[in-house]
């Protein structure tokens, strides 16, 4: 602790003004960014919310589904991080044609990603009785998952133009395409799940086709809005059948393999949560979709913010302005960390009425509630930690944080919350508050990490 004050605590005194003048370039870029996550959340949580009125298990069923959708999600939205990282460091050494390479490599990198885990998706539906889910969930899950994991393909396609538009500034349109999505997905979620408008009530299987539906036209829509952009041609490809850079790709993959396994660890821990809350029935495991909702729903305004930090420091770096470097990453991290205070306030103070809007089933919604207020300790840790991965990934600083994340999950947070909840009869609490425990010590030592990489000393061998 005390080598993190005597890191921290200089640069705090000599970095304020600049931080003063860095945050509103941070938040111009940031505001839509975040939008756009906040946008494609929402997609989710309508997704719960109204499952949640057809029962519990299809409530369960769905939480178990996306929680293994979001570890294999995560691994191929990893792969695909370094489109932004080294978009914004083209586009500030001037390089517009590297910015157009970056991106049709991007998108390869994306088609492949997306065909092959659609094959393990498949693989993996066979096997669902396998983790020891409640049997009525296991009955309930195949078709869901299924669809969602066909959704896999357009996600990743729009991830790449997303991040390629937003790493050039042009962050609101992919903003608006999202927000329309999401509109076309609780419309479609309200005719196929309940049987409106003449269509049969398919209930789970219809959410998972309409947010199939409703991601492949998002996908479609960014694409020809960047195609038409006349402003965009000087970055956009000239040809696209051509052949692949091996540099190219080995430098997108030298950032996007340590990225994605720093998020598998994160996001595998989640799993592991899951899977535990399975074992003690379909009552927890439906409360900790509740909360798992809420608190992802919150996680994006941290994360769109993480994700203009990382695109300023990686541009900066670009231009070779590596003072600014300080300024950018902590200035996002304070006000990341105000943001998630004010959210840790409202799940402590309205806990009870949140749960209560995703079910009417009260044994539900009073766990729920409990796991909120559990959330609302880890809120600030884990803005704290997100904003401080992706700064380090802006430096192209992804080995380390990498041992450092596995760290702070599989040897705290996950022998804590197991310990917690079964030995030492916690349940449900103990396994959220191992999750607590795994994000505070996240984002101290990713911040530490951000703290050394940027000491004046050897700012300069950073390219």
């Amino acid at each position: 602790m005390g080598a993190l004050a005597g890191l921290v605590a200089p640069c705090c005194t000599t970095i304020m003004p600049a931080f003063i003048r860095e945050a509103p370039a941070t938040l111009r870029l940031a505001l839509p960014i975040i939008a756009g996550q906040v946008s494609q959340m929402l997609m989710g949580v309508t997704d719960s919310v109204m499952i949640g009125r057809v029962g519990r298990v299809p409530l369960a069923a769905s939480a178990f589904a996306n929680s293994l959708f979001g570890v294999v999600f995560i691994v191929g939205l990893g792969l695909l991080l370094p489109v932004s990282v080294l978009v914004a460091r083209a586009h500030g050494a001037r390089q517009p044609q590297e910015c157009a390479q970056y991106l049709r490599h991007g998108l390869v990198l994306a088609l492949g990603i997306g065909l092959t885990e659609l094959a393990a998706v498949a693989v993996l539906s066979t096997q669902m009785h396998r983790f020891g889910q409640p049997p009525e969930v296991v009955a309930a899950v195949n078709p869901f998952f299924l669809l969602i994991g066909a959704s896999l393909l357009p996600v990743y396609l729009f991830q790449a133009l997303k991040q390629f538009s937003e790493a050039l500034g042009r962050a609101w349109a992919p903003m608006a395409i999202l927000l329309g999505a999401v509109v076309l997905n609780a419309f479609l979620n309200w005719v196929l799940i309940y049987g409106h408008l003449g269509a049969p009530a398919l209930g789970l299987t219809g959410a998972g086709l309409a947010t199939l539906v409703a991601r492949s036209a998002a996908a479609a829509g960014l694409w020809c809005w960047l195609h038409a952009r006349a402003e965009m041609r000087e970055d956009w490809p000239e040809k696209w059948i051509a052949s692949l850079s091996r540099r190219r790709l080995r430098e997108m993959l030298g950032i996007g393999v340590p990225a994605s396994v720093q998020l598998l660890f994160e996001t595998g821990t989640f799993l592991a949560a899951a899977l535990m809350m399975g074992w003690m029935g379909t009552v927890s495991l439906a409360a900790h979709q509740i909360a798992l909702s809420c608190v992802s729903f919150t996680f994006m305004f941290p994360l769109g913010l993480a994700t203009a930090v990382s695109m300023r420091v990686s541009r900066a770096v670009g231009e070779g302005r590596h003072e600014v470097l300080r300024p950018i990453g902590f200035g996002g991290l304070g006000m990341g960390m105000c943001i998630m205070g004010l959210f840790a306030g409202v799940f402590m103070l309205a806990g009870r009425w949140i749960a209560a809007g995703f079910t009417p089933e009260t044994e539900v919604a009073a766990l729920a509630a409990q796991l909120l207020f559990v959330a609302g300790i880890f809120q600030i840790f884990d803005g704290g930690q997100v904003i401080g991965a992706a700064a380090l990934r802006g430096l192209s600083d992804v080995r380390v944080p990498t041992v450092l994340t596995f760290v702070a999950y599989w040897l705290v947070s996950l022998p804590g919350g197991y310990a917690l909840a079964f030995p030492l009869g916690w349940g449900p609490l103990g396994i959220w508050g191992g999750l607590a425990a795994g994000l505070a010590c996240a984002a101290a030592l990713l911040g530490l990490r951000f703290a050394r990489q940027t000491r004046p000393g050897i700012m300069s061998t950073i390219s």
